[in-house]
C-alpha cells in the first residue's frame, strides 16, 4: 500500500472512530440572542460594582521644565467613586464563543497629590473624570471533565480616549505643566486594570454561577437524570446551543440503555428566551430507568378501590363473569398485580405524545391463611395519550386511556370469555390505575436550570421525536428569592 492511500486509510478510520464515539443529546438547551441580552443586563450590572471596587496604586515620578529644574510628584490615596457601564451588547461569534462590546463607558475617581520643586511645596486633592471608555471583551464556552460547562476569558482589550484631572492649589501654572504626564500614566493604568477585573469577575462570578447547572438531578429514591453536557457548548449566528446527555437512570443500578439517541434538530423558533428540546430518547430512557428499578409494578386489593367507586375486589364480584370461581374460592378476597412485561415506549409525533403499552394483569384469590392462589393472567393493551406541561421548572404531565383490549395468557380456572371483564378492567384501570400515575407524574421532572431562575410565558410544542419547551426567564439574586 502506497502511503497516499495508507493516508486515506487512516483518515477513513480516525472518521469512523470520531462517528462512532460521539454521542447524539437526549436533551438541548436553546438560549436565544433575547435570552443572551437578558443575562447580559445582569451580568453588567455585577461588572460595574466590579470596576467600581478597582484599587489603582499609588503613583509618583518626576519630569524637568525647561529653565525651571526638575519636579517631583506623587499622586496617592486614589479612590473611585463611580464606573458606569452606559451603552453595551452581546453578540454570538459562531465557531468561537461571545462577545462583549461596551462603549461611552465613564468613571469618576479622587484622590491626593503632592508636588515639590526646589523651595516650592504644595499638596491637595484632584478630581479625575475617564470619558470615552471601550471595551471589548471575548468570552470562551466549553465543558469540563464531569459534564459542566466552563466559560473563560479568551481576549479583552480597554481602550480610554479621555482623562481629565482637576486639581485644587494655588499653583494653578505648575500644575497645567504635568498633568499630562498624570493623565497618560492613568489611561494605562485603568486600560491594564479593567480587563484584570474583567477576567476576575468571569472566573468568581459567571463561571461558578454556570457551574450551578446540574449535571445530574434526583428524581425520586429510584430515578435520576443525567445532564451532562455531551460536547462543549455551540454557538451559530441565532443561539448558543447546549447538548445534553438527557438520559434516567436508576439510582440503585445503573445499567447501560439499550437503544441510542437519534438526531435531535430544533426548530428555528427565537420567540422567547431559552428552548428545551426533549427526544423521544429522553422519555424513553425514564421508562426504562423505572422498570429496571421495579416501578411499573402496582398491586391492586380490595383497601385501595375508592369509595365512590362502586365495585369490590373479591370472588364474588368476579364470578359473574368467571363462573367457576363461586366453587373453587368462594366468597375470597382478591388481588390484582399489574406489571409491564418491558419498558414502554413513548412516541413523538405532531401530534403530541403516544404510547402503546402492554401490561400483564396476574390475579389471585386470598386464601384464608393468606397466601395466593393464582387465578388468570391476562394481557392489557391500549392507546394512551399524554398531556405535557412546565410548573415550578419541572415538566409534569398527565395521561389518558384511550379504548383497552384484554387476551388471556393464562388460566389457572379454566376457561371463560374473557371480553366478559373488559368493563371491570375499565374501571381499574381509570379509577385506580391512571390515579396513580397522574400523580406521580405530577410531581414532575426538573428541567437543567442554573440557581435562582424561574421559567415563564411557557410555550409547549410539538415535532418529529421532540418536545420543544419555549419559556422566558427571571432571575432572582440572592436574598430575594
Amino acid at each position: 500500500m502506497g502511503a497516499q492511500s495508507l493516508t486515506v486509510a487512516c483518515g477513513a478510520l480516525a472518521l469512523c472512530l470520531a462517528l462512532a464515539t460521539a454521542a447524539n443529546p437526549g436533551f438541548v438547551v436553546r438560549i436565544t440572542q433575547a435570552g443572551l441580552d437578558y443575562a447580559h443586563q445582569h451580568a453588567i450590572t455585577v461588572l460595574e460594582k466590579e470596576l467600581a471596587q478597582l484599587k489603582l496604586p499609588d503613583i509618583s515620578g518626576d519630569f524637568r521644565i525647561w529653565h525651571v529644574g526638575k519636579v517631583q510628584y506623587e499622586i496617592s490615596r486614589l479612590s473611585l467613586s463611580s464606573f458606569h457601564l452606559p451603552y453595551s451588547r452581546i453578540s454570538l461569534v459562531p465557531g468561537v464563543g461571545l462577545q462583549v462590546s461596551i462603549s461611552n463607558a465613564f468613571a469618576e475617581l479622587d484622590g491626593n497629590w503632592r508636588v515639590k520643586m526646589h523651595f516650592i511645596r504644595d499638596h491637595g486633592s484632584f478630581d479625575l473624570r475617564v470619558e470615552n471608555v471601550y471595551i471589548k471583551i471575548h468570552l470562551k464556552l466549553g465543558s469540563n471533565t464531569s459534564g459542566k460547562p466552563t466559560i473563560d476569558t479568551s481576549a479583552c482589550s480597554t481602550r480610554i480616549s479621555n482623562v481629565r484631572v482637576h486639581f485644587s492649589g494655588k499653583f494653578g501654572w505648575l500644575y497645567n505643566l504635568f498633568h499630562r504626564a498624570i493623565e497618560s500614566r492613568f489611561r494605562k493604568i485603568l486600560e491594564s486594570k479593567v480587563c484584570e477585573s474583567v477576567a476576575k469577575s468571569v472566573r468568581s462570578e459567571l463561571q461558578p454561577y454556570a457551574q450551578t447547572l446540574p449535571v445530574t438531578a434526583k428524581i425520586d429514591a429510584m430515578a435520576g437524570i443525567d445532564y451532562s453536557l455531551v460536547a462543549p457548548p455551540t454557538v451559530t449566528a441565532q443561539s448558543l446551543d447546549v447538548d445534553l446527555k438527557g438520559e434516567f437512570f436508576s439510582l440503585a443500578h445503573r445499567s447501560a440503555v439499550p437503544f441510542p439517541p437519534l438526531v435531535l434538530a430544533l426548530p428555528p423558533d427565537h420567540d422567547r428566551m431559552v428552548y428545551f428540546g426533549a427526544s423521544s430518547y429522553f422519555f424513553n430512557t425514564a421508562s426504562f430507568a423505572y422498570h429496571a428499578a421495579g416501578a411499573l409494578v402496582f398491586e391492586i386489593t380490595n383497601s385501595v378501590i375508592p369509595k365512590g367507586v362502586e365495585f369490590h375486589l373479591n370472588t364474588s364480584t368476579f364470578s359473574a363473569f368467571v363462573p367457576q370461581l363461586e366453587n373453587m374460592y368462594p366468597h375470597m378476597e382478591m388481588k390484582v398485580r399489574l406489571s409491564a412485561p418491558s419498558a414502554p415506549f413513548l412516541n413523538i409525533g405532531p401530534d403530541g405524545l403516544s404510547l402503546k403499552p402492554v401490561v400483564d394483569i396476574q390475579t389471585y384469590a386470598i386464601l384464608p391463611n393468606s397466601t395466593l392462589a393464582p387465578l388468570f393472567l391476562l394481557s392489557l393493551t391500549g392507546n394512551v395519550s399524554a398531556v405535557i406541561d412546565v410548573k415550578s421548572g419541572h415538566i409534569v404531565g398527565s395521561l389518558k386511556v384511550g379504548r383497552l383490549k384484554l387476551s388471556l395468557k393464562r388460566s389457572d380456572v379454566g376457561t371463560f370469555q374473557v371480553r366478559m371483564l373488559q368493563s371491570i378492567m375499565n374501571v381499574l384501570a381509570s379509577n385506580i390505575l391512571l390515579p396513580r400515575l397522574n400523580e406521580r407524574l405530577a410531581q414532575g421532572f426538573p428541567l437543567p436550570l442554573p440557581d435562582r431562575i424561574q421559567l415563564s410565558n411557557i410555550l409547549v410544542g410539538f415535532h418529529q421525536n421532540l418536545l420543544l419547551l419555549g419559556a422566558d426567564v427571571q432571575y432572582h439574586p440572592q436574598g430575594r428569592r
